[in-house]
């Protein structure tokens, strides 16, 4: 079937986002022919020629398509016009409901090979002129003007805004008035695997006709956004999007600021995005009665050592004492053999190792025995939960201190407990931590002192398998995180 050169320009623009200079040039010596020169035009797009941003601000009505989708998915936008593009990106993917999870760039003209803008993740591979220092009265003026913006490079998520109006008084702030259809679900395969996916949960999610590459109903219905619904739009939830969306960074501890400044001058805005999720909700304090359930286990291993236990020779808790920990902190009910060996059960293992970092419990002389602050605290569990809060995160290493600060972040933003190992995972990634070797190089262990203080409070003990979201263990977190700590 034959190639149109706009098909070979979109395919061009695809291959090059991944490519540096050296891979560019070498992929250019090898192409042949008729591409070649389709390619050249991808790879050295002419930049943008733009007029002096006004000296009055209007503002737009707009219209924001995502191309080819039917039914139209769209959403109605009023935008100050000097709001730069890395703002309108914001937008963007607010109002349409994107995770802001892929690389993207806005263009001047529809073709791939228009002028293009470039995003700070594109920097480091050329000069080009930056969509921050973009207003969007620059790019629009008039009624009919376009602008292209595509998202994922991959699935290729194609848009449009078209100027419907030019508003003599600008918006206080960018709002949307209207839409229609929800925003596809990410990473689906494009606009076609959009499009099955869409028909199949129209028709009911018949099971017989489960749409590739899903093996059954069940792990597509896993996979989708919960509840989601092709044909939902809220206009509601919108407006709450573009406000978190567009809301100044939320104050945090220098350590934890510094984080989210590297990922997003990486293009990774999902630190922020937590961050603001989690100032969202105000509790940063924790009532006595759910401190006293949270701080079981701490509290626990502070009675049955009392003023101290001998250690055994080779440095562990007794086995009566490991029986007594185990059964009375609800490991027993769940845990398989006998629980009476602390190298043998590794929650009462982690138990005492996590109430050490934290400083509630020291070894001196083969004996472990409570801290002042822990026999002071004994009795006072609001000022026992203060303690904790102003130890985290722990850990001294720099892989520590950064998914001790990351695991914060996400249990304060209220993610369930399964959730949290991924997106504490994702976030490490995104900062280059990664496996020495071997096969799971593009991995990295989801190892930290910080989790496990946090596993212990949502009730690890009891459970083993943590669900859900603990109000108060967010509380806990989003306390720590903070620009200030919280007093003892």
């Amino acid at each position: 079937m034959a190639t149109s050169d706009d098909e070979m320009h979109r395919l061009a623009a695809q291959v090059a986002a991944d490519m540096t200079p050296d891979q560019r040039q070498a992929f250019l010596d090898a192409a042949l022919g008729r591409s070649t020169g389709l390619f050249e035009n991808a790879l050295h797009a002419q930049a943008p020629v733009l007029p002096e941003a006004p000296t009055g601000v209007r503002g737009f009505r707009v219209r924001l398509d995502l191309r080819d989708a039917k039914p139209p998915v769209w959403r109605r936008l009023e935008l100050p016009g000097d709001l730069t593009l890395d703002r309108v990106h914001l937008v963007i993917q607010a109002a349409m409901g994107w995770t802001d999870s892929h690389l993207h760039r806005f263009r001047t003209g529809s073709d791939y090979g228009s002028p293009h803008f470039i995003t700070p993740f594109d920097v480091e591979e050329g000069d080009g002129m930056l969509e921050g220092s973009v207003r969007l009265d620059q790019v629009l003026s008039n009624k009919g003007d376009g602008l292209w913006y595509e998202y994922d490079f991959g699935d290729s998520w194609e848009h449009v805004l078209e100027v419907e109006a030019v508003l003599d008084e600008p918006p206080a702030q960018p709002r949307c008035t209207a839409g229609r259809m929800a925003c596809p679900p990410e990473d689906c395969g494009g606009i076609g695997g959009y499009t099955e996916l869409a028909e199949w949960v129209r028709a009911g999610s018949d099971p017989a006709s489960v749409p590739d590459p899903f093996e059954d109903a069940a792990q597509a219905r896993g996979w989708l956004p919960l509840g989601w619904d092709p044909d939902r739009f809220d206009l509601a939830e919108a407006n709450d999007a573009l406000t978190a969306a567009l809301a100044p960074p939320v104050p945090v501890a220098p350590e934890l600021a510094a984080l989210r400044e590297i990922l997003e001058r990486r293009g990774d805005l999902s630190l922020t995005h937590m961050l603001a999720e989690a100032a969202t909700h105000r509790m940063t304090e924790v009532s006595e009665e759910d401190a006293v359930r949270i701080l079981e286990p701490y509290a626990v291993l502070l009675d049955v050592i009392g003023d101290g236990v001998r250690l055994t020779g080779a440095g562990y808790l007794p086995p009566a004492v490991v029986q007594q920990l185990a059964e009375r902190t609800g490991v027993t009910d769940w845990w398989i053999g006998k629980a009476n060996r602390e190298d043998l059960t590794w929650p009462i293992a982690l138990l005492r190792d996590s109430a050490r970092a934290l400083g509630l419990v020291s070894v001196r002389s083969g004996r472990l025995a409570p801290s002042a602050i822990a026999r002071r605290s004994r009795d006072q569990p609001l000022a026992l939960w203060r303690h904790i809060v102003s130890k985290l995160p722990l850990g001294r290493s720099e892989f520590d201190r950064d998914a001790g600060w990351l695991t914060l972040a996400v249990v304060g933003a209220g993610a369930p407990a399964e959730n949290w190992e991924g997106e504490i995972q994702d976030l490490l990634l995104g900062l280059g931590w990664r496996s020495v070797a071997g096969p799971y190089e593009n991995l990295v262990r989801v190892v930290t002192p910080t989790l496990d203080v946090l596993d212990l409070l949502a009730g690890k003990t009891r459970r083993g398998r943590l669900s859900g979201t603990d109000a108060a263990v967010a509380a806990t977190a989003r306390a720590a995180i903070g620009p200030e700590s919280v007093p003892e």
